[in-house]
């Protein structure tokens, strides 16, 4: 097997809660990065958080230009978002273009965390989409639903059903 180098990647974002996509960020880029030759310190975002750098008064340009130039950005595809175009429509990300590094998800999704958010408070399964480990400790900590002290756009939920008996029950794992 090739030796690989030292990838160290740096990531952004809510991860609330951390989906098994959001790990899949680090994996593609990791194969990029080792099939490129690139050690380093990066900047890993998806598509949408890329796209925030052109948010007004969300990013400091100071800021944006210090991560793309002194560490680079390595940018994962997703659904619905054109990176390209994000970085030819800033002129910092455009004048540093050379330091990002657009990555493609061969496994294309639209699974976001506040979809998770949402359907954990409609007492929806979310198994498969977050590692048992994050459905556990949600159950646990009694987050994302409607007695929980996250009060989120979408908390709605069917009087009395929890949607944790039918999702989290070793029975009912198939």
């Amino acid at each position: 097997m090739k030796s690989r180098i030292p990838v160290v990647l740096l990531a952004c974002g809510s991860f609330n809660p951390i989906t098994n996509m959001h790990l899949r960020l680090f994996e593609v880029a990791r194969d990029h990065l080792h099939q490129t030759a690139v050690p380093e310190l990066k900047l890993l975002c998806g598509a949408d958080v890329l796209k925030t750098f052109q948010t007004p008064n969300l990013w400091k340009d100071a800021h944006i230009q210090e991560i793309v130039e002194k560490f680079g950005v390595v940018c994962v595809s997703r659904t619905g978002h054109n990176p390209k175009e994000y970085i030819s429509g800033s002129p910092i990300l455009h004048r540093y273009r050379h330091n990002i590094h657009l990555v493609r998800e061969p496994v294309q999704n639209e699974l976001s965390s506040t979809y998770v958010r949402q359907a954990l408070s409609q007492g929806h399964s979310v198994k498969y989409l977050l590692p048992d480990a994050v459905i556990t400790y949600i159950r646990d900590h009694n987050l994302y639903t409607r007695d929980s002290s996250w009060k989120g756009s979408s908390t709605q939920r069917s009087e009395g059903k929890t949607g944790w008996e039918e999702s989290a029950s070793p029975q009912n794992s198939s």
